[in-house]
């Protein structure tokens, strides 16, 4: 076979690229993997080199073979100019937001965003001199009353994070850039396989890494892809800020990054299948996931999105502590943890409504999410259905 790394990947669809994008095998002796690189010494074979740094990798924590291989296919899945890997998802918001700002800037913020993304803001980004405005996800180019002569850039998240209010990015991206604005959007519920946020206009798409590219919850990672104008800011702040993944984590990455595409597509069918089976639940007062019609951003899901993740919500009708602690303490095949994106079915609640400004979040009865793993749907049901049964006769 011919060399499997082919630059942008655009001649083949996604599911390809996935497969192959960032592979080099005849460069590691034939072997489909790229190894894990340790290491941080990177020896200079001349003084020549050692001064123009004219080789391909200078410093471990700058690159190796196994996190260039990672960038590189992440950056070609969503179209990117560059890629750079983090630690974690919260570490590619913080490199990428503190990228572009300096004191005395403001930032808007999508009022549903990542809840640590907003301590960030609020914390350190506030201590620097930064200051946030959050906005309604439903603004649309509306965002323009927003905007001030010291505003920076506006920060999407697309569907929002617990509640998954759908945004009209492309919207938001034309007024962002008529007024030579960054948009950085966070794209961890679609993955680079359903949304790729650059091309509906955005300068930036984070992920977390952790999630659907590792998928199998053992490990922490984060990306931040960039387009031409955005990349050397991004490229800056990496150096200034030290950022650099563990090599283990990388590899791990790039060995779930080859699956995706079938692992998406069943946490997918298997997502809407429960959240359909649930809206016809008498114990359910809604269930809100972008891909049924019931939603409210169904209409910008299927125009901006080709599939939907396994994350969503439900709220319930008005129960009890005790019965919600029932129902939830019984199931076998949910897990009850944070984060998501793994093989495995997780559920929690959760209540935003202390810390949204710019929007009232209100719900009849407890709110719930669910992350739906690669689990048969038929035995995800039954013990569903088994926790709803302990829900109706708790005390």
């Amino acid at each position: 076979m011919a060399n499997s790394e082919d630059g942008s990947g655009s001649k083949n669809k996604p599911a390809t690229n996935a497969v192959h994008l960032g592979r080099a095998p005849f460069e590691q002796h034939g072997f489909v993997n790229t190894p894990v690189y340790r290491g941080s010494t990177v020896l200079y074979p001349t003084l020549a080199k050692l001064r123009s740094r004219e080789q391909s990798f200078t410093y471990g924590r700058r690159a190796t073979p196994t996190t260039r291989a990672l960038e590189d296919a992440l950056c070609g899945l969503e179209g990117g100019h560059s890629a750079i890997l983090t630690s974690s998802g919260l570490n590619a918001v913080s490199t990428a937001l503190l990228a572009f700002v300096q004191a005395g800037d403001h930032i808007l913020v999508v009022d549903t965003v990542y809840q640590p993304t907003r301590v960030f803001c609020d914390k350190m980004l506030a201590r620097l001199g930064v200051e946030t405005t959050y906005y309604d996800p439903a603004i649309g180019a509306a965002i323009s009353s927003l905007i001030r002569p010291n505003t920076r850039l506006v920060f999407v998240e697309s569907p929002g994070s617990q509640t998954f209010e759908m945004q009209d990015i492309p919207a938001i991206a034309a007024v962002a850039r008529a007024k030579n604005i960054w948009v950085i959007a966070d794209n961890t519920w679609a993955s680079p396989l359903y949304c790729q946020p650059l091309a509906l206009g955005a300068d930036v798409s984070i992920q977390a890494a952790t999630k659907y590219v590792v998928g199998h919850a053992d490990a922490m990672l984060g990306v931040v892809i960039a387009s031409p104008r955005a990349a050397r800011y991004l490229d800056n702040a990496k150096e200034a800020l030290g950022t650099c993944p563990g090599s283990e984590e990388t590899f791990l990455a790039l060995r779930g990054l080859r699956t995706l595409d079938v692992r998406l597509a069943r946490h997918m069918s298997s997502s809407i299948a429960i959240a359909a089976w649930l809206e016809s639940r008498a114990e359910v007062q809604r269930v809100v996931h972008p891909a049924l019609k019931s939603h409210p951003g169904h209409d910008i899901w299927l125009r901006d999105f080709s599939g939907a993740s396994g994350l969503f919500a439900v709220v319930l009708k008005p129960t009890s502590e005790p019965a919600l602690a029932a129902f939830l303490d019984g199931l076998k095949l949910f897990g009850m943890g944070y984060s998501w994106g793994g093989y495995e079915s997780l559920v929690i609640p959760f209540d935003p409504s202390s810390y949204r400004t710019a929007t009232v979040w209100s719900a009849e009865g407890p709110a719930l999410r669910f992350h739906i793993g690669l689990e048969a749907v038929d035995d995800l049901r039954a013990d569903l259905t088994a926790g709803f049964t302990r829900m109706a006769t708790a005390v």
